[in-house]
């Protein structure tokens, strides 16, 4: 049962593994740039409109299409899509706010993690 873990009602589902940490922490990290991209680049009143707006927009994209019980199942193709949309408009965030070599850094990271965590689903 090293693979499995039981909650309750008696269904199993796979145990938590360090990939699925570093994927949840690749979101908190999105959802923390499109903030600090939104309250940091934009004027009054739009910054505390994106500010709130992006990260919650981006939540939403994810429960919908990429958690892992997503309300809309997509083919593997089109989750992989949506999924490097989210890293791309993260990486832009931090270039546009100067940081460019913090948006490299997290778009390695954040597409490698996508990519393992697609061929383990695949295989």
């Amino acid at each position: 049962m090293s693979q499995d873990s039981v909650v309750d009602g008696g269904v199993r589902r796979a145990a938590l593994t360090p990939l699925d940490l570093i994927r949840v922490v690749v979101l908190l990290v999105a959802l923390a740039t499109f903030a600090l991209w939104g309250f940091g680049s934009w004027l009054m009143p739009w910054n505390i409109v994106v500010g709130i707006g992006a990260p919650v927009l981006t939540l939403l994209v994810w429960a919908l299409f990429l958690s892992p019980r997503p309300v809309l199942h997509l083919h593997p193709f089109l989750r992989a899509v949506v999924e490097l949309l989210i890293y791309a408009a993260v990486t832009l965030a931090w270039w546009s706010l100067g940081q460019a070599w913090v948006g490299i850094a997290f778009a390695v990271v954040a597409v490698a993690a996508g990519v393992i965590a697609g061929r383990r689903t695949l295989a």
